[in-house]
């Protein structure tokens, strides 16, 4: 939900007294900033916080009473867990008709999987991303959470979808969105090039220098004396030009896709005693698709990347992260930065005030243990 935070939402995140899970995990073993995780700081900006015991027999009234004041709700239990605690989308919907009810799950609420974990790796490994990616020999996962983000992604898009219905009739949508989907719908022009060719998985199979299974010669990843390079559809009589190689020369008029390996192989051979610099020249000047393959140290020195304002460095606490920015511009400008709640049930006072609760409500429902919030009160980051 950052993304629509990051739009002008109001986003109240419901947390357990202590703390949702990604507070308390992160990669690269637990990689904090100020003793906050960096795995709840990478998305969660914009994000209020409240906490809420929800097994708590007055807990089910009072996220009730949220929700009658809200347009969405959102959430990514396993099937059946709002249910048990009385907030499923029936219940909710009974309470509030024009309710946008999102959910978020694995392999959604029906279906045969319907009880198995989701996990990005998994749904890497059964979407065929892994397979695809390896080659057909060497199955390789992508080095990032992928289908976790982009399932993320298409249930921001579901709700906005659903508040247009919402702003032109009035009416409610149960939205779900599954990281099954999400895996295969990152695929969508390799699956449906795949289906069409009609020539089986041993398609799949190649030289492991070239990038996809689907797209012709030289496409793909090539080691340079210093470095690597990523080049993409050239043609070879533009590459034999600009490398002044016979050897790619021998490929023009040969299919670039049928000959790929071969392809692939030669021009290997071709730039592996040839540095970064000279390629880049030689590309440059002739106006090729290419890049140098950076990391991630490479990247924020990237001169676009820092006229885009990819990253913006935002305090925590003492400390300070690199954040990324709102990866889209409207009107030329990146969104303002929205701070975000450092610990769990920072802000729990502050949206029952907000949403009608009296004082003395909220404390009762504080000393009956249905509410938390931090023993010291803390800013919110970015602030």
């Amino acid at each position: 939900m950052q993304y629509l935070a990051d739009m002008g939402a109001e986003i109240i995140k419901i947390e357990p007294p202590h703390g949702a899970y990604e507070r308390h995990w992160a990669g690269a073993d637990r990689a904090k900033v100020a003793g906050v995780s960096a795995f709840y700081l990478s998305a969660n900006r914009g994000a209020k916080s409240i906490a809420i015991d929800l097994k708590k027999p007055e807990a089910r009234e009072l996220v009730m009473r949220l929700i009658e004041q809200s347009h969405a709700v959102t959430e990514n239990f396993r099937p059946g867990t709002l249910d048990r605690l009385g907030l499923g989308y029936d219940a909710v919907r009974e309470r509030k008709p024009d309710i946008i009810y999102a959910s978020a799950s694995g392999f959604g609420r029906t279906g045969p999987l319907v009880k198995k974990p989701g996990q990005d790796l998994v749904i890497q490994a059964m979407s065929g991303l892994i397979a695809a990616n390896g080659g057909g020999e060497s199955p390789v996962a992508v080095g990032c959470a992928a289908a976790d983000q982009h399932g993320a992604a298409l249930m921001a898009l579901g709700v906005l979808g659903a508040y247009v219905k919402w702003l032109t009739t009035g009416e409610g949508t149960r939205v779900e969105s599954t990281l099954l989907g999400a895996g295969i719908d990152l695929q969508m022009e390799s699956l449906v090039t795949y289906y069409a060719s009609k020539r089986g998985r041993d398609i799949l199979k190649r030289d492991p220098h070239l990038a996809t299974w689907f797209h012709e010669a030289p496409y793909g990843v090539y080691k340079a004396a210093d470095g690597f390079i990523a080049v993409s559809l050239n043609p070879p009589e533009k590459l034999s030009r600009v490398l002044e190689s016979e050897a790619i020369a021998a490929f023009i008029g040969k299919s670039a896709y049928d000959n790929r390996d071969a392809y692939a192989k030669t021009l290997a051979e071709e730039l592996k005693h040839r540095t970064i610099a000279d390629l880049s020249a030689r590309f440059d000047a002739a106006d090729m698709w290419y890049a140098r393959v950076d990391d991630f140290d490479d990247l924020v020195e990237n001169p676009q990347v820092q006229h885009m304002e990819v990253f913006r460095e935002v305090p925590v606490h003492d400390d300070t992260i690199r954040l990324l920015n709102h990866p889209l511009r409207y009107d030329g400008k990146v969104p303002d930065h929205r701070p975000f709640a450092l610990e769990q049930g920072a802000n729990t006072r502050e949206i029952l005030e907000n949403f009608g609760f009296g004082s003395s409500e909220i404390n009762s429902l504080f000393d009956a243990g249905v509410i938390h919030e931090p023993a010291v009160k803390t800013e919110m980051a970015g602030e």
